[in-house]
């Protein structure tokens, strides 16, 4: 039980120093999406078009934007992990009876 601790507390370091390292090595970039990057090439490959579509909602602010990216991430992550929860202990249970 020790060594899963141990191995948990390095991939943990491993993950922060893989973030942290492109962050502060590349200066004055900015970080867009693939949204904006289509957005700019549309503009430019035809500069008269007009979406057909438009947002349902429209977020305030950049901040908001992540806010929810990050929780529609973290809510995808959690059912994922309670389905492979679920399947594990499944099979252990089937395995007691």
């Amino acid at each position: 039980m020790k060594n899963r601790g141990m191995l948990a507390i390095i991939l943990i370091l491993l993950c922060t120093i893989i973030a942290i390292i492109p962050l502060t090595y590349i200066k004055d970039s900015e970080f867009g999406g693939a949204d904006d990057e289509a957005e700019e090439l549309i503009a430019e490959v035809a500069p008269d078009y007009k979406p057909w579509a438009e947002n349902i909602f429209e977020p305030p602010g950049g901040e908001t934007e992540s806010l929810l990216f990050c929780l529609q991430a973290a809510l995808g992550a959690g059912l994922i992990g309670l389905g492979f929860g679920y399947l594990i202990g499944r099979n252990k249970f089937q395995k007691q009876a």
